[in-house]
């Protein structure tokens, strides 16, 4: 867009009864920044240059580092791309609230997609304007990235201050793991109580560490560690004998090969507090640190495993995890590869002489790269099976964006660890499903929509995935006294007696589980 277009969109935008939308964000490090306070200033900004705010999009207690979670700001960007978004500029505080990215480049490229569509971005607070003249641009670019530095230096002291918290014995953040609990204490360290599973200490001088739990999980925890030493069961054996036996983990959940070979491999069995083995600092990547880079505080906690027999386990460990390049862990795909005369992700991890299926997932990134680097072909095409894999890890988070929104409404939301199923109100149940986006060769869409009929709840979401099958393209939200499952939202467009049903974001249903508080009469 030229300067010239610029100030004829300015000046447009400053006739009377111009239709605008705002956008405002609350991040939790910043309460001065409540979206009630930039509302009032975005409203004022709006009376005095003649605009009419016709839609809100806001994001309360999100970060501003990137654009997963930020639902606000999500539908904005999908409502600019339509035909006729009902607005001709976003009106947002600051610089800051549109986004603390790290990489200035992603905050103007959103603006960029909303520019393109002849939709300005105007920051009220800022004390220039958004025209595209060359200070305007100058000045955006700086605050872009003081806003970026700004992020970079919260996140070194968050982390400073957690490993000071480490170094001094106390726990910092997760779940205790199974067979511990999470014990709260005062700055004199009084004990206070356990906390729960979900629950989070309340005053800021608290602390927490860890305590043995209940005996006969400390005595299954044993049991690993005799089963694997003893008798030289390999950690999928052993899941195998505690499912068998109706065992379940710290979640609840059937053990797998993963959470037995995390009992067996993390220093918190035997008392040891050890922090930033990994880290996703600016929500960029998870990163793996070496060892000289963790925080330790050993003998912080009570060891519920003896000494020996942790070190034993660790020396068996080692001694047969040796670091495998790219192509030894790929000539041994192939060696599974003669034995078996075709490859799954169970083949692999029965294998006892190759890594795991998940070995291969992280180091090439997906099961279909390993096998198309030893020039492996499946029969079918498996693709599905990883976009399978992503949506399932992806469905707690999306039940727990759920939860967060109905509280913020007011709601009550308890979630059911065993089906999923949320209680809202203590009054109805609300099952979650995921559909897969899967294109037709014509170049459309079709969605892949499976219901669990054994929950039934009484609303069920279905939440369909865009093209990417990475985030939300829209919701349907079914009660199921109007709902057959037999006709299914699987088109793009399903008519009116289904698309009744739809909505672009989840605020209207938060907002219809949300609670207000009476006064109670005198």
């Amino acid at each position: 867009m030229s300067d010239h277009d610029e100030e004829t969109a300015a000046e447009f935008l400053r006739e009377a009864g111009v239709p605008v939308a705002q956008y405002v964000r609350m991040s939790t490090e910043h309460q001065k920044y409540s979206t009630e306070n930039q509302a009032a200033a975005i409203a004022e900004y709006a009376r005095l240059h003649g605009m009419r705010i016709v839609k809100t999009y806001e994001d309360s207690g999100k970060s501003g580092l990137n654009l997963k979670g930020r639902s606000g700001l999500q539908a904005l960007l999908r409502d600019v791309e339509r035909p006729t978004p009902g607005f001709n500029a976003v009106l947002v505080y600051d610089i800051s609230r549109w986004g603390r990215f790290p990489d200035p480049d992603e905050a103007a490229a959103y603006v960029h997609a909303c520019k393109s569509r002849g939709i300005h971005v105007i920051y009220c607070a800022e004390p220039f304007n958004n025209d595209g003249s060359l200070p305007s641009t100058v000045f955006i670019g700086i605050k872009r990235s003081m806003a970026a530095e700004y992020s970079r230096e919260l996140s070194v002291k968050v982390f400073n201050g957690a490993c000071t918290i480490v170094r001094h014995g106390y726990r910092q953040g997760g779940a205790p793991g199974f067979g511990l609990r999470r014990q709260l204490i005062d700055e004199q360290h009084n004990t206070k109580g356990l906390l729960s599973r979900g629950e989070k200490k309340s005053i800021q001088t608290d602390r927490v560490i860890l305590v043995p739990g209940p005996a006969e999980e400390i005595a299954v925890v044993n049991r690993i560690y005799r089963l694997f030493l003893a008798e030289g069961m390999p950690e999928r054996v052993i899941a195998s004998v505690l499912n068998r036996e109706g065992q379940m983990n710290d979640a609840g959940r059937p053990w797998t090969r993963g959470t037995i070979h995390q009992i067996l491999t993390n220093e918190k069995y035997i008392g040891n507090n050890v922090y930033n083995r990994s880290s996703f600092k600016l929500k960029v990547q998870h990163v793996r640190n070496p060892r000289e880079q963790w925080v330790r505080k050993d003998g912080a906690f009570e060891s519920i495993v003896p000494l020996d027999m942790f070190m034993q386990a660790q020396t068996i460990i080692a001694a047969r995890s040796r670091h495998l390049n790219d192509t030894q862990m790929l000539d041994i795909l192939r060696q599974t590869l003669a034995r078996h005369g075709a490859l799954s992700g169970l083949l692999i991890d029965e294998d006892d002489a190759a890594p795991s299926s998940s070995a291969y997932r992280c180091r090439f990134g997906s099961l279909l790269r390993a096998y198309t680097l030893i020039g492996y072909t499946p029969r079918r095409d498996y693709a599905y099976l990883e976009i399978n894999r992503a949506l399932r890890r992806r469905h707690p988070e999306l039940i727990d964006e759920m939860s967060v929104g109905i509280e913020q409404a007011g709601g009550l939301a308890v979630r059911n660890e065993e089906t999923d199923l949320l209680t809202i109100n203590g009054e109805f149940t609300t099952s979650l499903v995921i559909a897969r986006c899967k294109p037709t060769p014509a170049g459309s869409h079709r969605w892949l929509i499976r219901f669990d009929a054994g929950l039934r709840p009484d609303v069920t979401v279905v939440a369909r995935m865009d093209p990417s099958n990475s985030r939300a393209h829209d919701y349907y939200v079914f009660p199921t006294i109007d709902f057959s499952a037999e006709y299914l939202p699987v088109l793009e467009d399903n008519g009116f007696t289904l698309d009744a049903y739809r909505m672009d974001s989840l605020d209207s249903f938060y907002q219809l589980a949300g609670r207000v508080p009476l006064l109670e009469a005198a």
